[in-house]
């Protein structure tokens, strides 16, 4: 993305945005509420086109290539999805469906490669013994993982997690986290570009960070350079430390501030 600029009315969602993501990457974006994570992954995932300035996905420029042809090159996990599986489907059937882009099985074909990359995935996500259950039954973080083994299912090149934790509660978020460290050790694992709020989520193996703020770029870089005390406290507007322990980090507002 060189650039870029979403505007909306009068609005900037996004504005002189410059980031570049490689493939062999595993990408943190982090800011507050409004300050345009959500759409930049959309950009990400050829959902949207910018106002201004270019984006290029997967070596493709929006604008100039069909989306269609795109989009299946990308796995996307969003709460906009969440809401739109049938709560009646079986489980299997919603991870294994995504073969045919569809929501909802209904008479498509799947043959043992399907089925079988279908189950693989569903293990991977600790899943795989929900294989027969509703959708709708499932806890948020069994369906925030099954939504996740959907989105790799078509072996996609661009991994787009939109807060995948958000709303779980402590087991939940962690249980998430440690998945989301297994996959970002996988070295066959998609590009992942993960969208957060809190620290607390970034998962270990994770290797760059994009903090946020108002539309437009903070810091940008490996974790370890740009998640600092200072650019944390720009990026929320108020006096935040920032604490490792191990592979996590953890952020507080400092005391007698």
């Amino acid at each position: 993305m060189v650039d870029v600029g979403v505007r909306r009315g009068q609005t900037n969602l996004l504005a002189g945005l410059t980031w570049q993501a490689e493939l062999d990457e595993r990408w943190v974006v982090l800011g507050a509420n409004g300050a345009g994570k959500t759409t930049l992954l959309r950009l990400a995932a050829a959902e949207l086109h910018p106002t201004t300035g270019t984006v290029d996905v997967l070596g493709e420029r929006l604008g100039r290539v069909d989306v269609f042809e795109l989009r299946p090159r990308i796995g996307f996990c969003s709460a906009a999805l969440l809401g739109r599986v049938p709560g009646e489907e079986k489980v299997a059937d919603v991870v294994v469906s995504a073969g045919y882009a569809v929501l909802g099985r209904w008479r498509e074909a799947y043959d043992g490669t399907d089925t079988g990359r279908a189950a693989d995935l569903m293990k991977a996500l600790g899943v795989a013994h929900l294989g027969e259950r509703r959708f709708g039954t499932l806890s948020e973080g069994e369906r925030k993982r099954t939504l996740i083994a959907r989105a790799l299912m078509t072996d996609p090149e661009l991994l787009l997690l939109d807060e995948p934790a958000a709303g779980l509660d402590l087991g939940g978020r962690e249980d998430l986290v440690a998945r989301l460290a297994e996959l970002a050790a996988d070295p066959d694992a998609p590009a992942t570009i993960l969208v957060t709020h809190h620290v607390e989520e970034i998962p270990p193996g994770f290797t760059h960070l994009l903090l946020l703020a108002e539309g437009g770029v903070v810091a940008q870089g490996l974790i370890t350079d740009v998640l600092t005390s200072e650019n944390l406290s720009a990026t929320f507007g108020q006096q935040l430390e920032v604490r490792r322990l191990g592979d996590r980090y953890f952020a507080s507002r400092r005391t007698g501030e």
